[in-house]
C-alpha cells in the first residue's frame, strides 16, 4: 500500500517538476545555435495561426474624428529603399493575374470608377510609431469582385515599383476597411506616400500596406511571403 502511494506521489512531483523545468529546457534549446532559427520560425508560425483564428471579417478597426487626424506634414514618409521609384504616372497600370476571370492591366481611372470610401484610421509602424491618417480609395473587395477573383483562394500577392513585395490572406483582403488607396487628406497620393496606388489596411501593421502597386495576383501558393516576412517578420501581424 505504501509503495503505491509513493509511486503516485512520485508521479505528481515528477509532473510538477517537469512543468517547472519546461521554460528552462526551452531556454536551453535556444542556446543551441542550430535550434534557434527553427524554434523562432515555429513560434512565429504558431503566433500567426492563433492571430488568424481571432480575426473577424466584420469587426472594424477604430475610426477617428477629423480633429484627431495627424497633420499631413507630420505623417512620416517610410519606405524600405527609396522615397520615389519614379513611377511613370501617366502610363501606369495595375497588372492582374492568377485565379481571376478578367486578368489584364487596369488603369487608375478604372479603379476610381468603383465606389469611393474615406476613413480616418490609425497607421501603426513596426518601428514603434503610429499616426492617424485620412485615406480614400476603393475597397479591395469591390475590385476583386470586378475582376472576377476567386475569393476562395487563400492569398493575394503584391508587387511594387520599388521592388517591394507583400502578400495578404484573403480574409484581410475582403475586409471592408482594406482599400486600394489613391488619395490622402483629400488629395491624390504624393510620390513619397506611394503614388499612384497603395494599400491601406488598418487591421494590419504598416509593412503590410505596400506602396507603388504594380501587380496583384490571386493564388493558393506563396512562392515568397513578403519582403520583411522573408527576413523573419510575422506574416499575419494583425492589430
Amino acid at each position: 500500500m505504501d509503495s503505491k502511494i509513493d509511486k503516485k506521489r512520485f508521479k505528481r512531483v515528477s509532473r510538477r517538476e517537469l512543468i517547472k523545468l519546461t521554460p528552462v529546457i526551452a531556454l536551453g534549446a535556444f542556446a543551441i545555435p542550430k535550434l534557434q532559427a527553427p524554434l523562432l520560425k515555429a513560434g512565429l508560425g504558431f503566433s500567426d495561426w492563433a492571430s488568424s483564428l481571432m480575426f473577424r471579417g466584420g469587426h472594424l478597426a477604430p475610426t477617428f474624428a477629423a480633429s484627431a487626424v495627424t497633420p499631413f506634414e507630420k505623417f512620416p514618409i517610410n519606405d524600405y529603399d527609396v522615397d520615389d521609384p519614379e513611377v511613370d504616372l501617366e502610363h501606369w497600370s495595375l497588372s492582374i493575374g492568377g485565379a481571376v476571370q478578367k486578368a489584364g492591366n487596369y488603369s487608375l481611372a478604372q479603379v476610381q470608377m468603383l465606389p469611393k470610401y474615406t476613413q480616418n484610421t490609425r497607421h501603426v509602424c513596426v518601428e514603434g510609431w503610429d499616426v492617424i491618417g485620412n485615406f480614400s480609395g476603393a475597397r479591395l473587395s469591390d475590385f476583386l469582385k470586378t475582376i472576377g477573383a476567386d475569393v476562395t483562394s487563400r492569398f493575394i500577392t503584391v508587387e511594387c515599383a520599388d521592388g517591394y513585395y507583400e502578400s495578404l490572406d484573403m480574409a484581410t483582403a475582403l475586409h471592408p476597411q482594406t482599400l486600394l488607396c489613391y488619395e490622402m487628406y483629400g488629395q491624390p497620393l504624393t510620390r513619397e506616400h506611394g503614388a499612384p496606388l497603395r494599400l491601406t489596411i488598418p487591421t494590419k501593421v504598416g509593412y503590410k500596406q505596400a506602396k507603388y502597386l504594380t501587380e496583384l495576383k490571386i493564388t493558393n501558393v506563396l512562392e515568397k511571403v513578403g519582403y520583411w516576412e522573408d527576413q523573419g517578420y510575422s506574416h499575419y501581424y494583425g492589430l
